[in-house]
């Protein structure tokens, strides 16, 4: 068995060690996992609905306990944290209605009736990230428990703590034994082995690009179910009848919350040419006003980076050349980096086009309509975006235009966990939460009933 040394990103101090599981281990919680699921799915829907209520209040009674585990282990802002906490438990509480309304169809055909069911699929692994390791686990979890299967949830090798603590949460909460475990260990063996074994019938991965091709090419190999929700590099298109103010305002919020560190975050900003000047004026008091700190402090707007590695990664990008300006960031100790505004020249340039996940956005200027469309298209991604502007017409042809899963008009925010969230090209496949979220864990099975008989 190996284990991993969690590092505090704010002051690298060791937090805990944290052991891996196996690979038989594994096996071994996919067998706990198929008994506990049949036994789950028996139960009449009103008393699955009320066990996922009694879940959501147990976390509601640990959000600061699952916060301040988050501020250590992740990096994340403590005001941040306790929101990214409320919103586990809000979702279970929204998805804890979907039990008693897996409706199926009644479909008229000749000499009998026709009628289908929403059966769930068995065992369901959920594959999540490090930047926001409780709310996009609940987005995977909750609604695959509500509709009736067992959950297995990897959490990322950096931040598992709160993903450990909740599935304490849930057996203490009075869910089934073995019906939502957490593998804490290695993406080659953990995430490798749901993708790989045959009772495991739905893989949800959320993260790279390309860790997800790997696992869709593994889920291909069983026609296994997959849900993929991978990188970006979102358009913030600014036309110049917008409120440039409100506009430049919320753009550093669009890209820096989480320090960047975001497959939403806006980090590509498209400036029509008329007002690129005026914006950037704006633009700069805002990023220099965002407040980098201690993550415990109530007033710190954005931390850390997560590990040195990943400090290590965005550095790289930085081209003094190429620099507009930046905000401020703390000195010494921690994986601290300042919000940075770049103006590349080239629209191939790698700050245009690789996703760099961290607190760095290049501006871009264009022309019109048409050019704006084309440019927020101009990449492999498609997950998420922002235009600006007070035309309604225009934000309509331009929300159809550019290749986004979620968009937003006059917002720096598009994703909600009552609408349903997915990306385009390579930004992911499936498209999940939302109130259709739970089907997408059940198979279709129709039945047809002679009554000619």
């Amino acid at each position: 068995m190996t284990s991993i040394d969690l590092i505090n990103p704010a002051d690298e101090t060791l937090i805990r060690t944290v052991q891996h599981v196996s690979l038989e281990e594994v096996d071994e919680a996919v067998a706990r996992a198929q008994v506990a699921q049949r036994a789950w799915a028996a139960l009449p829907p009103a008393e699955r609905a009320a066990g996922l209520r009694r879940f959501a209040a147990s976390v509601d009674a640990a959000v600061e306990e699952l916060a301040l585990l988050e501020v250590v282990n992740s990096g994340h802002p403590i005001s941040q944290a306790r929101w990214e906490a409320g919103h586990v438990r809000d979702v279970l509480t929204y998805y804890s209605a979907a039990p008693e309304r897996m409706i199926g169809k009644q479909i008229p055909v000749a000499g009998g009736i026709d009628v289908t069911f929403l059966e769930p699929l068995g065992v369901v692994g959920v594959i999540v990230p490090w930047n926001f390791p409780m709310t996009i686990a609940a987005w995977g979890f909750a609604p695959a428990l509500a509709a009736g299967n067992a959950v297995l949830l990897k959490p990322a090798e950096w931040t598992p703590l709160t993903a450990i603590r909740l599935g304490e949460l849930a057996v203490e909460s009075g869910l089934p034994a073995h019906l939502f475990q957490v593998l804490a260990g290695k993406g080659s063996v953990v995430g490798e082995r749901f993708v790989t074994h045959e009772a495991v019938r739905k893989v949800v991965f959320t993260g790279s690009t390309e860790v997800g091709k790997k696992v869709m090419a593994g889920c291909a190999e069983q026609v296994k179910a997959v849900t993929l929700e991978l990188g970006g590099k979102s358009a913030n298109v600014v036309f110049a009848d917008s409120d440039l103010e409100r506009a430049a305002a919320t753009a550093p919020y669009a890209v820096f919350e989480n320090a960047g560190q975001d497959c939403c975050a806006r980090s590509r900003i498209l400036v029509e040419r008329s007002v690129y000047d005026r914006f950037l004026e704006l633009l700069e008091p805002a990023v220099k006003g965002v407040v980098v700190g201690s993550p415990m402090d109530e007033k710190t707007e954005m931390g850390p980076l997560v590990a040195a590695a990943h400090l290590e990664k965005v550095t790289s990008y930085l081209d003094e050349s190429k620099v507009a300006f930046r905000g401020t960031a703390p000195e010494g100790t921690g994986y601290w980096f300042a919000p940075t505004v770049m103006l590349p020249s080239d629209r191939r340039d790698p700050l245009v086009v690789d996703e760099i996940f961290g607190p760095v956005v290049s501006v871009l200027p264009f022309d019109d309509e048409a050019d704006a469309i084309s440019l927020a298209n101009d990449s492999v991604y498609g997950l998420s975006g922002s235009i600006w502007t007070r035309d309604l017409g225009r934000a309509i042809r331009v929300s159809r235009g550019i290749e986004s899963g979620n968009l937003s008009v006059n917002s720096h925010s598009s994703v909600r966990y009552t609408t349903p969230f997915g990306g385009f090209k390579q930004s992911g496949l499936g498209r999940e939460l939302g109130p259709d979220a739970a089907t997408a864990f059940t198979e279709t099975k129709n039945v047809y009933i002679n009554t000619e008989f």
